[in-house]
């Protein structure tokens, strides 16, 4: 309250010469504050609100010259309009000292809460780079932390909008142990809630680890960049010189490191698969993915399998092309499209029913395994037995790709991750050994060996320890030397070997294959197969966990 104000009473002053009578000074009292009153305040409330959500225009404007929208932006292009509730929106951060921003903007850097995508809780949070550049400090972490806690308790997706400069230096100890509690919580609601990160723009140092931990990662070309040591760090101590892109870009991550699962051109494309993708996925490990209407698949048949595949082992085709007859209406996400191409990886629907595809890609690599593609489908089959979804595996793989690059790179002990990944799986699993299957590689592509429920073969298929070609070679080395017409022989031992061991039918026989099916009824036998496997359960051993080689 002001401090009261005197004045004089407005007595005329008394005449010339004669003694001024006394005069008492007035009080007067300051005017009283506004009375307080619900209208009153719900127009403040609504004031503040509306800053919050409105922003600074001058930052907005230069996020929109970079071409990249607001937090609130991308919030309203990824969930259902209208559907998003926001919490914590007025949260400020509470530091003090060097560089803290005195402002102490409300939101603290991050959107947090939840909505729904094609009618489908979903819980989300937008890092906002118009305030302290999105930086994580204690208050913005504490708002992730909650909104990660209640997507686990609810059952729900969570999907991670990435812009941020990294830690906020200014809070010190407190940015890092704020990282730390997010990756945590990942690593509990890993395999029980699906967990998508987008990067719409920087993702550096311990920041990188979160869309590393994700089950799915999207990156936009040209605004995202990711990497644990950025370019001038990466200058300072090797002396190499490098740009943002080349050391982080989405196009790095997509073909070399395998980070980034999806990579787009846009925001709006980028946004629109993330729904895509959600529209095939769980909404926890409790329950299935979403069914679409059946589309009478027993009984499909399917003519132009008959012609995709040639019958000759060494010649290409497109394994893309073998997919799309199978799943329906020639509709398919596919994984890491561009890494470890040589290996496909991909959701579909076979009668309405979610199923995860992993196939060899005959058009790269001849479609042999090594160690990228191992991991790329290890990781790919631990996550659709994670959540349920029923697993097909087409096979033409004439084996692991040779020498010493490979050796020096671990191809044993990658994969040694996929064959774990299949032995481990226990939702239902056919495989679909669609022409030449050879050596190790054909165990660890979901053999009857190691567990597939269902094992069916075109009648081109060709399983052995390897061609009759290597094989001949092998064993017949010194009668072949010593022969006078060693490629006669070559010839004559090779249709015999073929004839024996390479045969269609031999594993069928042996009880490796179910069945010999027409390629144009393949639709129609996994088809009859997810059906027959949907009511299938597998206890597990008790244990903790195994030792998957990492």
């Amino acid at each position: 309250m002001s401090a009261p104000e005197f004045e004089l009473p407005d007595s005329p002053p008394p005449p010339l010469g004669e003694r001024m009578p006394g005069r008492h000074l007035r009080r007067v009292e300051p005017p009283a504050p506004p009375a307080r009153s619900m209208r009153l305040l719900r127009a403040e409330r609504d004031a503040l609100e509306n800053a919050v959500l409105e922003g600074k225009p001058e930052a907005n404007a230069r996020m929109r010259a970079q071409g990249k929208r607001t937090a609130r932006e991308r919030l309203e292009l990824l969930l259902d309009t209208g559907s998003f509730t926001e919490l914590e929106m007025f949260r400020r951060h509470q530091a003090r000292g060097l560089k803290v921003d005195e402002t102490r903007p409300h939101s603290d850097g991050v959107v947090v809460g939840s909505g729904t995508i094609d009618g489908r809780r979903v819980f989300v949070y937008a890092q906002d780079f118009t305030i302290c550049g999105g930086s994580l400090g204690a208050a913005h972490a504490a708002k992730i932390h909650k909104v990660m806690d209640l997507a686990l308790a609810a059952g729900a997706p969570i999907v991670a909008l990435n812009d941020s400069g990294g830690a906020r230096i200014q809070e010190g100890v407190l940015s890092l142990d704020g990282y730390g509690g997010i990756f945590r919580r990942q690593v509990e609601a890993s395999g029980v809630i699906p967990q998508i990160s987008v990067v719409l723009g920087p993702c550096a140092g311990g920041a990188a680890y979160s869309p590393a931990l994700a089950d799915f990662t999207f990156m936009v070309r040209d605004t995202a960049n990711m990497y644990l040591t950025g370019p001038d760090v990466v200058a300072a101590v090797t002396g190499e010189r490098v740009t943002h892109a080349e050391l982080g870009g989405a196009d790095v991550h997509a073909t070399r490191s395998g980070v980034a699962t999806f990579v787009h051109d846009d925001e709006d494309s980028c946004f629109e698969d993330v729904r895509y993708l959600l529209s095939l996925l769980p909404a926890n490990n409790l329950e299935t993915a979403p069914a679409g209407p059946t589309q009478g698949a027993v009984d499909d048949v399917r003519p132009a399998l008959a012609d995709i595949v040639p019958v000759e082992p060494n010649q290409p085709y497109d394994m893309r092309s073998v997919v799309a007859e199978i799943v329906d209406d020639e509709d398919y996400l596919e994984v890491h499209e561009n890494w470890a191409a040589n290996v496909l990886c991909a959701f579909g629907r076979v009668d309405g029913e979610v199923v995860g595809i992993v196939g060899n890609q005959p058009l790269v690599l001849a479609g042999v395994l090594d160690a990228a593609a191992a991991q790329k489908a290890a990781r790919f089959v631990r996550f659709c037995d994670a959540f349920a979804i029923p697993l097909v595996t087409l096979v033409d793989v004439p084996g692991f790709l040779p020498g010493t690059e490979q050796e020096y790179a671990g191809v044993i002990r990658h994969g040694a991750k996929l064959l774990y990944a299949y032995c481990e799986a226990s939702v239902p699993r056919i495989q679909v050994i669609v022409r030449k299957a050879y050596g190790g590689a054909y165990i660890v592509m979901d053999s009857r060996s190691i567990g597939a429920d269902l094992a069916l073969a075109w009648p081109t298929n060709e399983i052995a320890v390897m061609g009759a070609a290597g094989a001949v070679d092998i064993l017949f080395r010194k009668e072949l030397a010593a022969a006078p017409d060693p490629e006669t022989l070559r010839d004559t031992l090779r249709a015999e070997y073929a004839d024996q061991l390479t045969h269609p039918y031999y594993a069928a026989e042996h009880g490796l294959v179910d069945d010999i099916i027409d390629p144009t009824k393949t639709r129609a036998a996994i088809a009859r197969g997810l059906a027959m496997l949907r009511t299938k359960r597998k206890q597990a051993p008790r244990r903790k966990h195994g030792n998957i080689p990492l």
